[in-house]
């Protein structure tokens, strides 16, 4: 029994790698990245060199590390992958750098969280090929200079703004992935329902999209824990009725809004008037943490036009007011309140 369980285990660990697209050809979305990406491989194969830098920036959940492996595959090389936090010294740089191969992609999550003088290393390395390390300390200090192979480094960000401009620089190619449009994610929906495999209905494809708040991460995660709900139900497909179910047990509006996003509505339509209102006072009205907040529920709620970012504050919009069935207040009478 033990045995069988862990084989399961095991299975269920391997979905979410299998959903990964394995080459341009079956990447959805993201069109003009996908169309710069081909023009600097297709290049780089004819001339037969590596293939320059990249930087990748965006929100997470969108394909940024999917888009580094097929880089690699499309090169017909190995894509090495860590993230910034990981390297925590120019020595662990230098190990990481010293192993590649000629042609090697060196993939680097959250690049922007890299300390500032493991970055600096960077900058040999990406332009010259060769890093300097410092041996001993003192009067016995001296600088050895390692030549590295030929490799590209391709970067992934959520927050371009606190790269460097030396570091940013040196990136041939920058690209930005957006959101993801509902007829993009429906076919991303059917294509990983085709993989696990399960049958799913357009219809349910297009719930699901819908409620994915334009990240195929999030419309995968749906999508299994609607399979594993449709089959505790005795069905073995996909159909719309038990979706919809799903997503409400989950508390995933017909919008994508979340518990949190609409406690973050609420709680500013109904103690503050709409706002304006600072986000740690925000923060400390709902008992989330600010950073969670900015990164995770208000990049949606701002795109989709619920929330104003303004000088003053945080402050609904008409499109909330509408949502949440209340009629906006007069800003007149509320202007000169602002809450920190």
């Amino acid at each position: 029994m033990e045995a069988k369980l862990s084989l399961k285990k095991a299975a269920e660990a391997a979905i979410d790698p299998s959903l990964r697209p394995k080459g341009f050809d079956e990447f959805i979305g993201q069109r003009r990245t996908l169309e710069r990406l081909r023009v600097m491989t297709g290049a780089a194969r004819q001339r037969g060199e590596s293939l320059r830098h990249v930087l990748l920036s965006g929100p997470p959940g969108l394909g940024k590390t999917t888009l580094a492996m097929i880089l690699g595959r499309e090169m017909g090389t190995q894509t090495r992958i860590t993230s910034g936090p990981v390297i925590e010294k120019a020595g662990d740089l230098a190990g990481l750098l010293t192993s590649l191969e000629s042609g090697n992609v060196l993939f680097i999550d959250e690049i922007h969280r890299l300390p500032r003088a493991v970055e600096e290393y960077l900058y040999s390395a990406m332009e010259d090929f060769c890093i300097d390390i410092l041996i001993d300390q003192g009067p016995q200090a001296r600088s050895i200079r390692l030549d590295l192979p030929r490799f590209t480094l391709v970067g992934a960000t959520t927050r371009t703004g606190l790269l460097t401009p030396p570091l940013r620089s040196r990136f041939t190619l920058q690209t930005r992935l957006g959101y993801y449009e509902v007829g993009d994610l429906t076919q991303i929906v059917r294509r990983s329902a085709r993989l696990l495999p399960v049958e799913i209905d357009q219809a349910s494809a297009e719930e699901i999209a819908r409620r994915s708040r334009g990240t195929p991460r999030i419309a995968n995660n749906l999508l299994g824990f609607v399979r594993d709900y449709c089959q505790q139900r005795e069905n073995p497909s996909i159909v719309v009725t038990l979706t919809r179910e799903a997503l409400e047990l989950l508390e995933i509006d017909a919008s994508g809004l979340d518990e949190m996003d609409k406690q973050i509505l609420n709680c500013l339509a109904e103690n503050y008037n709409g706002g304006p209102v600072g986000i740690g006072t925000l923060a400390a009205a709902i008992g989330e943490d600010r950073h969670t907040l900015e990164e995770v529920h208000e990049p949606y709620l701002v795109q989709e036009g619920y929330l104003q970012r303004t000088p003053q504050g945080r402050l609904l919009s008409a499109k909330a007011w509408e949502k949440l069935g209340l009629e906006p207040l007069s800003r007149s009478s509320t202007q000169s309140e602002i809450h920190f």
